[in-house]
């Protein structure tokens, strides 16, 4: 792993992806200007999307609008659309509120599920109202797809879809590969940036992916937390004086490719959906490796540590790198390890504490009952950063 002589510099400091740039000064000014945040009620869904569809799409009614469940950062609403023709689709709406537990952008969601869901399974992005000009936030609309993000044994009906999340041997066998397949064949897909107009590729210079990367969470961190918390500051020291230099061309990040974002058959033990693409950018391929390697994600069975529950720790590189075609840099890995403890921290302890605190997202109850997970991510940080001081 290269050492960046220049990355201490203020300029580097604030080199950052300009999408993501032009994002946070958004909700911060939405932040600024809004109150306590009030969720839709399932009737005030149906008359936007009622209103809506009547000029995109003459003729066709909406029925079966329902909340559904998942997710601390988007209002979501399942609903039925029926054409003139009297075909029915059913369709999911997904809406920013006031703040989130993750501020990302709508129409970069779009696009890349735009592209690839031609190459791995993935919602069909259907209409876009990136402003919030009808919906009054910002929103998209996507197909249906059919599943269960983990299995349904009564055993595991109280666990957090993704954390802990555990598979019988056989249908552990039937998603693992396909699991990581999907991810090297997003990684491998060449980026199409006709069709990714809202995308930046970092190409300055080889650091600039993890550059981009350190500095987005840096700024959320900077915006939303709610006090200082050491280990945060001491981590952003240690990854600032060991940002590594990128050998490979820039990929899309999907950046929460984990247990409990893919649905699933149950009976057929095939992924129907590869969900949530919402931190999508373009960056360095061991980003969303060391996202998936978060203790938090992990699973024990049989005394063997399972990455996202599917993988041994032992061979989970080396199966990617089999899958991808693709050398993975373990000194560079480590680094995008801490960097994503460093990230769910932020997400945990600053953005969702925040929100709650503000009283301007609709899961008040989840984001503060997130706030104290992000103690865990300290806990990793801590290990991970005395780890690498004292090698």
């Amino acid at each position: 792993m290269s050492i960046a002589s220049p990355a201490g510099t203020a300029r580097h400091h604030l080199d950052v992806d300009p999408g993501v740039h032009a994002l946070l000064d958004r909700k911060r000014d939405r932040v600024a200007a809004g109150g306590p945040y009030t969720p839709l009620t399932v009737e005030q869904t149906t008359q936007l999307l009622v209103d809506y569809f009547a000029t995109v799409v003459p003729g066709a009614s909406v029925s079966g609008v329902g909340r559904i469940g998942g997710g601390a950062s988007k209002e979501q609403f399942f609903f039925e659309l029926t054409d003139a023709s009297g075909n029915r689709t059913g369709h999911i709406l997904r809406i920013d509120p006031v703040q989130t537990a993750s501020e990302t952008d709508r129409r970069r969601e779009f696009e890349a599920l735009d592209v690839y869901r031609s190459v791995v399974p993935a919602p069909a992005p259907e209409w876009l109202d990136h402003e919030g000009a009808h919906f009054g936030q910002p929103a998209v609309i996507m197909g249906f797809v059919p599943g269960v993000t983990k299995p349904t044994a009564p055993s595991d009906d109280l666990k957090v879809t993704g954390i802990g999340t555990t598979f019988s041997g056989s249908l552990r066998e039937s998603l693992a590969d396909q699991y990581l397949g999907h991810l090297a064949a997003i990684h491998n897909h060449p980026v199409d940036t006709a069709r990714l107009p809202s995308f930046e590729a970092p190409t300055a210079d080889p650091w600039q992916p993890a550059r981009w990367a350190l500095n987005w969470w840096s700024r959320v961190w900077a915006d939303d937390a709610v006090e200082a918390v050491p280990i945060a500051a001491l981590t952003e020291e240690w990854l600032r004086r060991h940002i590594p230099a990128s050998t490979a061309e820039p990929v899309m990040i999907h950046g929460d490719f984990r247990t409990g974002n893919f649905l699933f058959d149950e009976s057929t033990g095939r992924i129907t959906a590869v969900l949530d693409w919402e931190y999508v950018h373009l960056g360095d391929f061991h980003e969303d490796l060391g996202w998936m390697m978060q203790q938090l994600f992990r699973s024990v069975e049989d005394g063997e540590e399972l990455i996202c529950g599917l993988y041994p720790a032992a061979t989970f590189v080396q199966r990617y790198e089999q899958l991808s075609g693709r050398t993975v840099d373990p000194e560079t890995l480590r680094w995008y390890v801490v960097l994503n403890a460093w990230k769910c921290l932020a997400i945990t302890l600053a953005s969702s504490a925040k929100a709650a605190r503000d009283a301007q997202n609709h899961q008040d109850a989840l984001l503060a009952w997130m706030s104290p997970v992000g103690y865990h991510f300290a806990t990793d940080l801590c290990a991970l950063i005395e780890k690498e001081l004292s090698a």
